[in-house]
Parts: C-alpha cells; structure tokens; sequence
C-alpha cells in the first residue's frame, strides 16, 4: 500500500488490550477523525460561554479567539509524529510507514509493485471452528445478520452505553456504489453441518478513484471492520485484514484508504467534525452527555437553542 493511503481505520469500541485495539481498527465511520459516541454536552464554544458568564467580558478575548485556542488544543496527526516510541506489533508488520520513518517520497508505492497472479490463491487460514464466507446484502436474512452484529458488537462510547445503528437501507448504500465487488464483502462464520454458522466477523472493501496530486490511483475504501466481542481473543482482526488484503490485490488495486478514532501508523489527514445537540436536555436525562463545568440546565439549553425560522448567509458576488 502507497503512503497516500494510510489515513486511520474504522474501530469497533472497546478493546481487551492496546494491540488487539489496533488490529481491529474499522475502517468507521464515514471516515475522517471519529468521535467517541459518549461525549460532554460541551459544544465548540460553550467553555469558551461559560466562562464569559463568569468573567463577563472585562477579559479582552473575543469568541473568535476563544475558538481557535480550543481548536489549537489537540492535532492528533502532529501528536501521532511524536509517537515513535509505542509498539504497534500488527501494523509494524504491514505496509505502511512506521511512526518513526522518515519517509522521504510524497507519494508513490512502499512495496514493489506486483501483478494478481503473483498474489496467493488459497484464503489465509482461519481457526478450526471458523470459516470465511462471502456475504451478499440483497438477501433479506444476510443483511439482517450484519445489521445485528454491527449493532451489538462495533463502534461504541467508553461505557459500552450507546453504539451505532446502521439500517439495513444504509448498509446497501453504503456497500454497493457503482462497479462494487461482492467478493470484497468479507465475513466469518461459526462452523456449522447444519446450517450456517453465525456471523461473527466482518470487513469490506468498495472501489474508489482516489486524486492524489496530478494522478488518480485506483484503491479500496475499507470499512466496517468488526469481530464479535467474545471472540476478541481470537485474533480475528488480524486475519480479516490480511485476507481483504488479498483479495483486493487480487483484483490488481494495490492501494486502500481507511480511517480510525486512534492513532495508527502513518495518518496523513485529520477530519474534525463536531456535533449539535438538539434536545441537551434529554440527552443529558439519559446519560449520553453531561453538564459542563460551571453550567446550568438552563444555561445549557439556551446555549443550543436554534432560530425559529432558518437563515442562510448569502455572499455574492463572492
């Protein structure tokens, strides 16, 4: 894989150790910097707020400022270059740049480039008692089993308390842009004579044309990275990769992009995104956010009430 392809992959929440966090990294959501579904009901600015209602305005600083030293308190790919020192056993052995390179290139592949038919044929080899299967999200039931084991066992605040809830309809759009690859929707099964075995491992991978400076690269967009809690011991994670790996070298793309709420070697973009509480007080009611510091419930719903009707900022000419 090319440096220009290493953003972060998708996590699926808690892990029982460090490694096992970054081998079963999800290449969530949606991609960018992810957010931990737990958080304070804190938006951008309301530290900055409170302590305006504290201080009242005698301090000189305007909001605009205020904002950016908030903004200015964490770059998580400038803090990941200081990394060098943290082992990462599983990444350490893919290709990618480690956190302590140099690399010298701006782009371009680290491997030697290779042709499909050099790439092995036979599918890594799995537990005993697993199996890998192709999963086909037209099918009524194949759908609803992903949907359940995403649901219950990807990404998720500290607290194991709130997790994401793809539908089945986001799933397929999500899964089957123009010219996707079926083969490319990988799962684990529980070994079963009877029947099939229960769905307990997933990953995927979708076509896409990727601009990096004057040219375009074909990769894979991997997501959705996920191994049922119990089996986390398993090392699963590792294998899935390894496997999608294959099977998209197969198809003679060489190159992937991925994204993750952790630091992972190499990062080479960040996207912070924020969100709006609608109803502060309810959220806080069920314990998904909490008061920030010095702040009332009254204080906290006026901070995020919205205009009653919607306005629009227009600039033109521009």
């Amino acid at each position: 894989m090319s440096e220009e392809g290493q953003a972060k992959p998708d996590v699926e929440g808690r892990e029982d150790d460090e490694e096992q966090e970054e081998d079963e990294a999800s290449l969530d959501k949606k991609k960018g910097k992810k957010s931990k579904a737990k958080g304070s009901a804190a938006a951008p600015g309301e530290e900055a707020a409170a302590a305006e209602g504290e201080k009242g305005e005698g301090d000189g600083i305007s909001s605009q400022e205020q904002l950016m030293q908030l903004l200015r308190r964490s770059r998580t790919c400038e803090e990941s270059r200081r990394q060098t020192e943290r082992a990462h056993p599983f990444w350490d052995t893919q290709p990618v740049p480690s956190m302590a390179s140099e690399y010298s290139k701006d782009g371009g592949p680290i491997d030697e480039i290779k042709k499909p038919e050099e790439v092995r044929d036979e599918p890594y080899a799995l537990p005993d008692q697993f199996e890998w299967c192709e999963v086909d999200v037209d099918d009524d039931v194949q759908a609803q089993e992903v949907y359940v084991l995403l649901r219950d066992n990807y990404v998720e605040d500290d607290d194991s308390m709130f997790r994401f809830d793809y539908s089945i309809a986001f799933l397929r759009w999500a899964l089957k842009p123009p010219g996707y690859i079926r083969k490319w929707h990988l799962g684990v099964r529980v070994k079963s004579q009877s029947s099939s075995g229960k769905l307990v491992g997933f990953i995927t991978g979708i076509p896409a044309n990727i601009q990096v400076h004057d040219a375009t690269v074909a990769m894979t967009e991997i997501n959705f990275l996920c191994v049922h809690k119990k089996l986390r011991s398993k090392r699963l994670a590792p294998v899935l990769i390894k496997e999608i790996t294959r099977r998209v070298n197969k198809e003679n793309v060489w190159q992937a992009v991925y994204t993750a709420g952790v630091v992972l070697p190499r990062p080479v973009s960040e996207c912070r995104y924020y969100h709006r509480n609608l109803n502060p007080k309810k959220l806080i009611e069920v314990g998904f956010s909490h008061l920030g510091n010095r702040m009332t419930m009254a204080r906290t719903i006026k901070l995020y009430k919205l205009p009653e009707s919607t306005k629009a900022m227009l600039r033109w000419p521009p």
